[in-house]
């Protein structure tokens, strides 16, 4: 296959080549040493969308989410600027002219999964009509190639892939459509295409891009996945030896081995990194730290298992045992008040809704695990009601909470570790902690030089903090001096 030498000659030149690796098809394998930080291999998508269509959430062109302004003729499509505007034209000016023959009602049905479908093939067509370049990391062949795992899908969801692919004939009805093709082409999207985030991982919209698709998942890999814009950005996250296989994930990692499984099943295979592959004695320690109970004793740490005759819990550590009614009652509570806290902060209604949760938040302090998810999950959601009410000092209370919860569950470098690292820092620095702040800003910069680089507008702003603080720290250290 020509397409497949070009590929390999592409990724020779960035120290990279393709090869088939045991137990899971193909991947992506180093032909060199990758230092921390270092970029080992960036993509343009093949084709993407943001992930609101009516709404101008983000710029068709580079994701950017200030100034924009709706195609006046589709009334679909936003754009930044004129420099987006032209550099999507040639694309975009077939999709306008199939988006403006749509009904409203038409438009209503095109979600963002249709509307990558359809830019895809776009452009597939004008790379055939040699409108737009092909390369050897830029072409059809590469979408081909990707693993449907068709074969495995359920007939309900095939039924789903059929009447998508029926949709997207009636956008492009000029276009001879091969209807079996493009369900093939929504099950690879379902495990190939990955979420476009913005620097702080907060999703913007979906993208399909072939090369780094190559690369496998591990719960504890080598390198991450991050966006500049839409252009996929993967770097190492520790020393990566000549010859080893690049590793991404492709779910949250912090979870207990089933969830993570279970997480995975939209990929069809079975992780078997460390993580997945532990003892079962050290599956029931993860398992009761991460979503299992405290010990009755405050000043213990250890974990419980449940006794062989059901009725109560026994810590591992101190011995102390604790009523499984109690912990029921205690949890039929939180699950209570967890629905009805979720309705309230769905209206708005944020004085509530944090009410609520700083209720679950003590009720799980007595009931969970210092370290447990559900805990994390909850101190997550009241530091963004805080900060939607002003409040950043209890806003940084529970940010504080959340760190040493992050730092266990977490690799040391770790994209998301660096930005809660930065969300203490910022609110530090505003209540006027500058030496907190400083530790703060410095920790996030340690971590997030790694996992982002340092060229980004988000990273020069971190670093213009952190040389804030630092000046300030000096100032008043002298000051007192």
């Amino acid at each position: 296959m020509a397409w497949m030498d070009d590929l390999q000659t592409a990724l020779s030149a960035r120290g990279l080549t393709v090869a088939s690796i045991p137990g899971k098809g193909r991947g992506l394998v180093t032909a060199r040493d990758f230092s921390p930080g270092e970029v080992i291999i960036c993509q343009e998508p093949y084709a993407s969308t943001p992930n609101k269509i009516s709404g101008g959430s983000s710029c068709d062109g580079c994701f950017a989410s200030n100034n924009l302004r709706k195609c006046s003729a589709c009334r679909v499509a936003w754009y930044c600027g004129t420099a987006c505007q032209k550099s999507e034209w040639k694309l975009h000016q077939l999709e306008c002219q199939a988006l403006v023959a749509l009904s409203e009602e038409r438009k209503k049905k095109l979600t963002p999964t249709i509307r990558l479908m359809v830019r895809l093939i776009l452009r597939r067509k004008l790379q055939n009509e040699q409108v737009i370049p092909i390369t050897a990391i830029d072409n059809y062949s590469l979408v081909e190639a990707l693993e449907s795992h068709i074969s495995d899908v359920d007939k309900e969801q095939l039924v789903l892939y059929a009447q998508m692919a029926n949709l997207v004939k009636l956008v492009l009805p000029s276009l001879e459509i091969d209807l079996q093709e493009i369900t093939h082409n929504f099950s690879k999207l379902a495990c190939n295409a990955h979420t476009i985030c913005d620097n702080e991982l907060r999703p913007l919209g979906i993208g399909l891009y072939p090369v780094i698709s190559i690369i496998n998942h591990s719960c504890l890999p080598n390198s991450v996945l991050v966006f500049e814009g839409r252009v996929a950005f993967v770097r190492a996250m520790e020393p990566i030896p000549k010859g080893t296989e690049v590793l991404i994930s492709y779910i949250e990692t912090a979870a207990t081995t089933q969830t993570r499984q279970k997480d995975l099943k939209q990929y069809f295979f079975t992780c078997t990194c460390s993580c997945c592959t532990k003892n079962s004695y050290e599956e029931l320690r993860e398992n009761a730290i991460l979503e299992g109970y405290r010990c009755k004793d405050k000043k213990c740490n250890g974990f419980l298992l449940l006794e062989s005759d059901k009725k109560a819990f026994l810590c591992q550590q101190c011995g102390l045992a604790r009523d499984q009614q109690e912990i029921k009652k205690i949890a039929s509570e939180v699950a209570e008040l967890s629905e009805k806290a979720s309705t309230i902060l769905s209206s708005g209604n944020y004085s509530e809704a944090s009410a609520i949760y700083k209720t679950i938040e003590q009720l799980q302090v007595k009931l969970c695990h210092q370290f447990s998810i559900n805990l994390l999950r909850t101190r997550e959601i009241l530091i963004k009601i805080l900060m939607e009410l002003k409040d950043w000092r209890g806003a940084l209370t529970y940010c504080r909470l959340t760190i040493p919860v992050y730092q266990r569950v977490y690799p040391a470098v770790h994209p998301l570790l660096g930005l809660q690292f930065c969300a203490c820092g910022k609110l530090e620095w505003a209540l006027g902690c500058t030496e907190d702040a400083l530790k703060s800003f410095a920790k996030a910069m340690d971590v997030l030089r790694i996992t982002h680089g340092t060229g980004t507008p988000f990273m020069r702003d971190l670093s213009r903090q952190l040389e804030e603080a630092r000046a300030e720290a000096s100032y008043k250290l002298s000051a007192s001096d």
